[in-house]
């Protein structure tokens, strides 16, 4: 049976990333089906590095099974590398994350890291973010109130209803939004009060994007 050319896409973009994994560093890895690749491939080279910061507790778990060390973000500082997939991304760079819910400290890792690579499989190719709902994490307490202030945005806010973030938080994915200035949007989403975080990445996008195994460079 042949692979699906979407696994195929992701596994190549994950081989892809080794690229920029040197001797001696410090790789934050992201989360998700495409991180997975990398995580296999990265534990080959496991003794090449000094280690990994995890982005959630499911990659951390991933990580150690492997054999890879963990680093806590706070002992390393800032990191040279941050590998991560997405699941939009759109020419220059900018992505939505957060459909496992590991967003808040995705967008802390990817701040922290000199160069962030986003992996994907060319699914993942937009020309306009919103298609896929944009998750945005919430203190409980205010997951009513974000809501209303959401739908004023135009969206339609959706509580994943269940589940739990790494954090303790929940989530609300918010549809129906077509998002001219990812960075504006960002920026007024982050400042409604009980939101710890929105998973656009405009502000700091990728670096570098690999589709299908194949380096593009966002805005050109």
């Amino acid at each position: 049976m042949s692979e699906d050319p979407r696994e195929r896409g992701k596994r190549l973009s994950a081989l892809k990333a080794l690229d920029w994994v040197e001797e001696g560093m410090v790789v934050g890895v992201g989360t998700g089906s495409t991180v997975a690749y990398f995580i296999e491939a990265l534990a080959k080279r496991r003794h090449d590095i000094e280690g990994a910061v995890a982005s959630s507790r499911d990659t951390a778990a991933k990580l150690e099974s492997r054999g890879i060390r963990l680093i806590d973000l706070n002992a390393a500082g800032d990191i040279p590398l941050y590998v991560d997939g997405a699941d939009e991304c759109d020419p220059y760079g900018r992505l939505i994350k957060g459909g496992g819910g590991a967003l808040t400290r995705e967008k802390i890792i990817a701040e922290a890291a000199a160069r962030f690579v986003c992996i994907l499989d060319a699914s993942k190719q937009v020309e306009l973010l919103g298609r896929f709902p944009l998750p945005v994490e919430v203190i409980p307490m205010a997951r009513s109130l974000v809501a209303r202030k959401l739908r004023a945005l135009g969206g339609l806010p959706v509580w994943r209803e269940g589940y739990v973030t790494d954090n303790g938080h929940w989530i609300l994915d918010v549809h129906g939004l077509s998002i001219l200035d990812p960075v504006a949007l960002e920026r007024e989403i982050n400042q409604i009060p009980g939101v710890v975080t929105v998973g656009l990445f405009a502000r700091r996008p990728a670096d570098l994007i690999v589709v299908d195994g194949e380096v593009r460079h966002p805005g050109r």
